[in-house]
Parts: C-alpha cells; sequence; structure tokens
C-alpha cells in the first residue's frame, strides 16, 4: 500500500517537473485548436505528432500526447453547439439538444453545461482508471464474441430511443447504418462489397464524411433559410455560463451514471468515445420524465454525452495499460507511443518501481486530470466571445462553415471523394430531417458495423449456433428487448393514464375515443420509404454472390431490416404510419413557401458550386473565390467586409493547414489541363 502511495505521488511530482508541464501545455494547445477544427481528427493529429517524441523521457511523451488528446473531445463541444458541426465525431451527439440551445440564444448555458460536465467525466474517468486496474482483468475476460456482438446490437436498441417514438423508422436507420458499414473489402476474404468498382471505397465510407455531412449539412441549409443569426435571441452573458456550471449539480446523478457508461464503454475494445456519446444521450432521453423536450434544447442533452466522452478516455486506458489492448482508436495510436519508448503493457505497468512503472501509470492519471482542469478553466475564460459568436449574420458564417464542413470530409482519408460522401449524406441527412427520420440511430450503425460484424463471424465460427444460448447472451438479448419496448410501454402507459384522467374530467371514457390521429400521406414519405425498399432488396440481393464469410453479416442484418421497411412502407400507404418531426423540420415555418424553397435552392447550389471550384481551383484558391462571391451576391456585404473576411479565410486556411500541418491538398484541374 506504501509502495503504491508512493507511485501515485510520484506520478504527480513527475507531471509538474517543467519539460514535463511545458509539453503537456504545448499538447493542450495543440488539442484545442484541434478539438474545435471540424474533421481534424484527435487521431489523424496524434499520429502526425508521433515523430516527435523520440527524443523525449516517456513521462514526457505522454505528457505530450495523452494531453492533446484528453482535451479534444472537450473543446470538440464548442462548435457542435455554437455551429453545428461537430468538432469531433465524438462530439456529434452534443448538436442534438446543444445546438438548439444555442438557437434560443442560450449557446452560454450550453457550453458551460458541456464543458462542467466534460470536466467531471474526465476525472471519473481518471478515478477509473486509478482504481479499476487491479480488478478489470477478470471483467474483461467474461466476455467472448457471442457477447461482444450482442453489446453492439444492445447499443443500437438504446439509441433507437432517439426516434422520437417512432420505434420502427430508428430500427430502420440503425440497419441502414449497418450496411454502410459493410462497404469495402472484407478484412478475412478481401472481396468487394458494395464498391461499384470505385477504388476509394475499398477502406469504406468514413465515419467523419457521414457525421458531417448527416449533421452539418442540414444545419447550414436551414441557417441561411431562415437568415438572420445562428441564434434567434441575444446569447446570454457570463450568467448564461454559470446556469449551465448549475445544471451539471442540479442533473449531478445524471453526469455521474453517464461517466461510469462512458468508462465503462471506453474499457470494452473498439467500442470508443462515438459510441459512448450515443448510449449515454440514449440513456438521459430514457431516464427522463420529459423526453418531448430532447432534440429541441434539453440540457440534459448536453450533460450526458459531454460527461460520456471525457469519461471513454480513462475507462478505454485500462485494458491498454492492463493488456495492451486498445480500448479505441486514440489508445490503438498511444500503443504505438508505447513501441516508441521501449514500454511493455501488461503487468509491468501495474508493479510500483523499481520493478514496475507504477508510477508512469499513475501519472496518465494526473495527466488526464489536470489537463482537462486547464482547458476548461481557459475556455470558460473566453465562454462570452465564444458565446457571441452565435449572433453574427448567417451570411458572414456560412462561407466560413462551409470551408469546415468539406475540410472535415477531406482530412479524414486525403481523398477528394470524401468530400462528395459529405455532400451527399448531407442531402441525405436534410432529407431524413424534414420526413422525420432520426440520423444518430445511422451513425452508430455505422461505427458499430464492423466490430459486430467480427464478432458474429467468431461466434458462428467457434461455436455454431450454440452462442445463441451462452447465458450472457440470452441477459443481453433480453436487455436488448427492454431496450426496445419498455420506453415505448412506459410511454404509453402514461400517456394513457394523463388522457384518461384529462377526459374523465369532462365526463369522457377513454373507451369512447375511438378516433385515432394518424400520420399525413405524403408523396415524399412514401417515395422515399419505397427507395429505402429497393435499395435493400437489391443489396441484400447483391450479397448472395458474396460467399459464406462476406455474405454473413449482409444476410443476417439485411432480411430483418428490410422486412422492417416493408412494413413501414405498408403502414405509409395505409395511412397509418407516425410522422413524428422533432421540430427540426420547421425552421422558417413563418416564412412563405416560395421563400424556403428559394432559399434552399440557393444554398445546396453554392455547396455543390464549392465542391466544383474546390476541384477546378483547387482547396487555397477555391476558398478565396468562393468566399468573396458569396458574400458579394448572397450576403451583399460591403466591399472593405467581404475583402477583410476573404483575406481571414484565407489566410487561416492556408497557414493552418497548408504552412503548419502540411495536408497534400489535391491540385486544381485548371492548373493541370494548363500544365504543358
Amino acid at each position: 500500500m506504501i509502495e503504491m502511495a508512493n507511485a501515485f505521488f510520484s506520478g504527480l511530482y513527475q507531471v509538474f517537473t517543467w519539460s514535463t508541464f511545458s509539453l503537456m501545455m504545448i499538447g493542450i494547445f495543440v488539442g484545442f485548436w484541434v478539438g474545435i477544427l471540424p474533421g481534424l481528427g484527435g487521431p489523424t493529429t496524434l499520429a502526425l505528432m508521433l515523430p516527435f517524441i523520440f527524443k523525449m523521457s516517456a513521462v514526457e511523451a505522454f505528457a505530450f500526447l495523452l494531453g492533446m488528446s484528453a482535451v479534444t473531445a472537450t473543446t470538440g463541444d464548442i462548435t457542435s453547439i455554437l455551429f453545428g458541426v461537430p468538432g469531433e465525431p465524438t462530439t456529434a451527439a452534443t448538436i442534438v439538444d446543444g445546438f438548439h440551445m444555442a438557437k434560443k440564444g442560450e449557446a452560454g448555458r450550453a457550453l458551460g453545461a458541456a464543458l462542467m460536465s466534460s470536466l467531471v467525466g474526465a476525472v471519473f474517468g481518471a478515478l477509473c482508471l486509478a482504481v479499476s486496474i487491479p480488478i478489470v482483468r477478470p471483467l474483461v475476460l467474461t466476455f467472448g464474441s457471442p457477447e461482444f456482438f450482442m453489446i453492439g446490437l444492445l447499443g443500437v436498441t438504446f439509441v433507437v430511443a432517439l426516434s422520437g417514438g417512432d420505434l420502427l423508422k430508428g430500427l430502420i436507420s440503425g440497419g441502414i447504418g449497418f450496411y454502410l458499414a459493410m462497404i469495402g473489402l472484407d478484412p478475412i476474404s478481401g472481396i468487394q462489397r458494395y464498391t461499384f468498382g470505385q477504388l476509394f471505397l475499398w477502406d469504406g465510407i468514413g465515419l467523419v464524411p457521414v457525421t458531417v455531412g448527416l449533421f452539418a449539412i442540414p444545419e447550414i441549409i436551414d441557417l441561411a433559410v431562415q437568415g438572420g443569426s445562428i441564434a434567434k435571441e441575444k446569447a446570454g452573458e457570463l450568467g448564461g455560463v454559470m446556469e449551465g456550471v448549475k445544471d451539471t449539480f442540479r442533473h449531478w446523478w445524471l453526469v455521474i451514471r453517464c461517466s461510469a457508461l462512458g468508462a465503462y464503454i471506453g474499457v470494452i475494445p473498439g467500442m470508443g468515445g462515438a459510441i459512448g456519446q450515443w448510449i449515454a444521450y440514449a440513456h438521459a432521453v430514457q431516464s427522463s420524465p420529459n423526453k418531448e423536450r430532447f432534440g429541441k434544447g434539453a440540457v440534459e442533452g448536453v450533460l450526458g454525452p459531454g460527461a460520456a466522452n471525457n469519461s471513454v478516455l480513462g475507462g478505454a486506458f485500462i485494458p491498454t495499460v492492463a493488456f495492451g489492448v486498445p480500448g479505441s482508436v486514440i489508445m490503438a495510436i498511444l500503443l504505438g507511443a508505447f513501441i516508441i519508448q521501449g514500454i511493455v503493457p501488461g503487468p509491468d505497468m501495474l508493479l510500483p518501481p523499481p520493478k514496475g512503472k507504477l508510477d508512469l501509470t499513475f501519472s496518465f492519471v494526473w495527466i488526464i486530470v489536470v489537463s482537462n482542469i486547464i482547458t476548461v478553466g481557459i475556455c470558460f475564460l473566453f465562454l462570452n466571445q465564444l458565446a457571441k459568436i452565435t449572433e453574427i449574420r448567417a451570411s458572414l458564417l456560412i462561407p466560413f462553415i462551409i470551408l469546415l464542413i468539406y475540410l472535415g470530409g477531406f482530412a479524414e482519408k486525403n481523398a477528394s471523394e470524401d468530400m462528395l460522401v459529405v455532400l451527399g449524406f448531407g442531402l441525405l441527412g436534410w432529407v431524413m430531417v424534414k420526413l422525420g427520420w432520426q440520423r444518430p440511430p445511422l451513425i452508430l450503425g455505422l461505427v458499430l458495423g464492423p466490430l459486430m460484424e467480427n464478432r458474429l463471424f467468431l461466434s458462428t465460427d467457434n461455436y455454431g449456433p450454440a452462442w445463441l444460448w451462452r447465458p450472457g447472451v440470452i441477459i443481453l438479448f433480453i436487455l436488448t428487448l427492454m431496450g426496445i419496448f419498455y420506453p415505448e410501454i412506459k410511454k404509453r402507459w402514461r400517456s394513457r393514464g394523463k388522457l384518461q384522467a384529462q377526459l374523465e374530467a369532462v365526463g369522457v371514457t377513454l373507451e369512447e375515443r375511438v378516433e385515432e390521429e394518424k400520420g399525413a400521406l405524403r408523396f415524399w414519405d412514401i417515395s422515399f420509404t419505397g427507395l429505402l425498399v429497393v435499395t435493400l432488396a437489391g443489396a441484400l440481393w447483391q450479397s448472395r454472390v458474396f460467399g459464406y464469410r462476406a455474405g454473413l453479416f449482409p444476410w443476417v442484418i439485411g432480411f430483418p431490416v428490410l422486412a422492417l421497411a416493408v412494413v413501414q412502407l405498408g403502414l405509409e400507404l395505409a395511412g397509418k404510419a407516425k410522422r413524428v418531426i422533432s421540430g427540426e423540420g420547421d425552421v422558417g415555418a413563418d416564412l412563405p413557401g416560395e421563400v424556403i424553397r428559394s432559399r434552399t435552392m440557393s444554398i445546396i447550389g453554392w455547396m455543390v458550386g464549392f465542391l466544383v471550384a474546390i476541384w477546378l481551383l483547387g482547396f487555397s484558391l477555391a476558398v478565396a473565390v468562393t468566399t468573396l462571391l458569396y458574400l458579394k451576391i448572397v450576403g451583399r456585404e460591403k466591399w472593405p467586409i467581404t475583402i477583410a473576411i476573404t483575406l481571414i479565410s484565407w489566410g487561416f486556411f492556408y497557414g493552418m493547414f497548408e504552412l503548419a500541418l502540411h495536408i497534400p491538398f489535391p491540385e486544381g484541374q485548371v492548373f493541370a489541363w494548363l500544365r504543358p
């Protein structure tokens, strides 16, 4: 016990040596901006920074790298709340309610809630790392491939709670995400699946382009349609920020539960923050007595993901340090740092000096805690200024946000085709919002798909059909059914009781109310669902030539999802389908229909034009040209403002991404044509 206490305080001392602390501050500075810039990505930046740690000591290297990665989820919430663009894929869930709070003039409150819950989550995750390492091994080893498959299925059903009461659409949306995860080369057999002869699809569809497209483009279309600024009301002053801090402690039990969820999901290898945020959000929805507030600016929808995002890091470190099994992409890259430093994860990391490196392990705990405290403190100093960004005219922000959207899509794999993916999924996301289809289950299906496919194959290969009868699988299956049906039953029972009381007050019994409200039967609803049925049927038909290994997951997922889509189409044709709109589709409802259509087509045209400009002129020149044209033609800004913003946008882009980060942007096609 004394040796462990000595290692604990030795880790603290090492963090606060001058060289280590300075490198941690540099890492925090880099991570701060990486988190704010949509799409650049913590894992990508970590990989770029690995060559710099060769000359550092072990604690210095991890202070630099871990300080950088510890803050990206925290600062990623800033752009998610202010612009509706996820700074990191792990902060996409914050958009659902955080951006709506910003629209209502509560940006300061949302940011305060996100930052304080992030700090609580980070400290909780670090404490989990400190106390759980000796006992985590038996916990992780109790799960085999069948249980991991069922955990993935359970995660999707949790997020179906986000479907706004439409269970069927939520399940279909998750199934679409599973299908998207199958695109590319099968990792075992090497068979191409749904690549359509396109080389860039061999690696599959990236999570960042899909996430940015689904969530950012519908928001920018709505911003262009409504005009004005992001916030319809004045952004709150510092009092609004402190109100968000108070919200963290008003809902402290929710924050702790979501922190625990994030830490546990981090422990499970391959899950990570992209999954933890949605499960935490789903838990916040399920545990709330007022579910109808979510998706419209509920502060609990910010607190849950904020806490889980940051506790995941501490949880993910547990299997990495104890067993050398990376719990996330970031942990896989940090495992490379272990190798560079000549450190072997495992029992050696759990033994006190001089036999082991327990002091280094405890230094990880302190780095996570200290770096998050510093980051949150810095953010609070500038939150008033950040919150006021939402009061800037939309015409001034839209060119910059379009730049960030396409940059986010390109940066993951440095592939120009991914910008087409961003645009395509942006239009899909906009249609889903208008027709009442929820996007989060699709994202989670895309994230979980590869993990679930791998576990399904291993389960059937090792156990045959017998894996279905394992006790852990049965328990998780029961929990899955509860996750699907319990919220619906509870909602109907509560609404039945309220309705009964209201009707009895006027002398009417519930049985006398025979007329049900039916969703409006619309041409576009039927067309969209019909297109989904045809697409799913075509994908299932194509999978017949994949063979057993590559076709197992498409068959297991494809038949149920196709059946659900056919049921949904039948309900819509019969006029019995529910049409649940979260409120996102009502932007500009006070405007004439012709104005809405005109502005919608205009902003879609500009986004397509921006992409064409990038293809013709290259990224750097396209930024300047399109920004200048948009500000003058659409924004009708004065020349001094137009030129100033154009130069700022181009200078930021060129200085950050071309000079500093040396990202290999493609040459414009015009210059290729002009080259002799």
